[in-house]
């Protein structure tokens, strides 16, 4: 046998017999993660406000306690901090993750309550897009008819009357657009919209208006007439109503009552004298 394949199979014994000695290393158990200490932590930073130090600690005390009733709270506040960093997307992301996660949770009203406000705070002004108006009505719909006598109704309940005037704001908004560029028709639509979608904001007497001038324009003075009255018989005090008049009325002048100012002055110093 020639003397290198010799010292090939020596070499390669040795090393299989190096292998074979070789002690398997002890098993070194990594140290347990006590969920308290690290919720503890986690709620400390949350008061001082490091909300990014203390999402990061309430998610890995989630994932670390065994009973599910504190997993779920851990994974609230997770959600708040988030929350309360503007981070909006990640705490969308972590709140329809707790709902799936925690259905039966007692937290699930606050956590669906948490997502219209996400919602509702991302709403710029009429000007911008309709969608963040049209996904927080909606929401908040949803919580109204499921939780109609929770504490949180309240508040989204003055946040859906907000939202509906800023959805009317927004179709006076194009509806005054198109009359700039004269398309009548597609302002006839958004005007009309507010009269039967927005009855209730504050909009509705503008676009009762515009509807009496776009008609009178047009020679539609019958039509003009109609949302005239109707603008008469509900906001007759109204400036908006005074202008639709003057524009079927040309010679109408709006007259004051000088003496009623004056009346009205008298009576409050009465009334200053009775209170000294």
């Amino acid at each position: 046998m020639p003397f290198k394949k010799i010292c090939l199979i020596f070499f390669t014994s040795l090393v299989l017999l190096a292998a074979c000695s070789k002690k398997e290393p002890a098993y070194v158990p990594t140290e347990k993660i006590d969920p308290y200490s690290v919720y503890k932590t986690a709620y400390d930073a949350f008061e001082k406000g490091d909300y990014f130090f203390a999402s990061k600690k309430f998610f890995e005390a989630e994932l670390s306690f065994k009973v599910l009733e504190y997993s779920s709270k851990s994974a609230i506040m997770g959600c708040y901090s988030l929350y309360g960093l503007n981070f909006f997307d990640d705490a969308l992301v972590n709140l329809e993750r707790f709902l799936r996660q925690y259905p039966a949770d007692k937290n699930i009203i606050y956590a669906h309550y948490l997502i219209a406000i996400i919602y509702y705070e991302q709403i710029t002004d009429e000007k911008k897009d309709m969608e963040p108006l049209l996904k927080t009505k909606n929401k908040i719909d949803f919580f109204l008819k499921k939780y109609p006598d929770n504490e949180y109704a309240i508040d989204l309940q003055f946040k859906k009357d907000l939202i509906i005037n800023q959805m009317a704001a927004k179709e006076l908004y194009i509806a005054k657009y198109y009359i700039s560029v004269q398309k009548w028709i597609p302002a006839i639509n958004r005007l009309k919209s507010i009269i039967e979608n927005y009855d209730q904001t504050i909009f509705i007497e503008e676009a009762l208006h515009r509807l009496v001038e776009i008609y009178y324009l047009l020679g539609l003075e019958e039509k003009a007439e109609n949302y005239a009255k109707i603008l008469g018989y509900n906001y007759n005090s109204s400036q908006w109503f005074e202008q639709s008049y003057k524009i079927l009325n040309k010679d109408y002048k709006i007259i004051r009552n000088k003496n009623l100012k004056a009346k009205k002055d008298n009576f409050i110093q009465k009334i200053i004298k009775k209170i000294k």
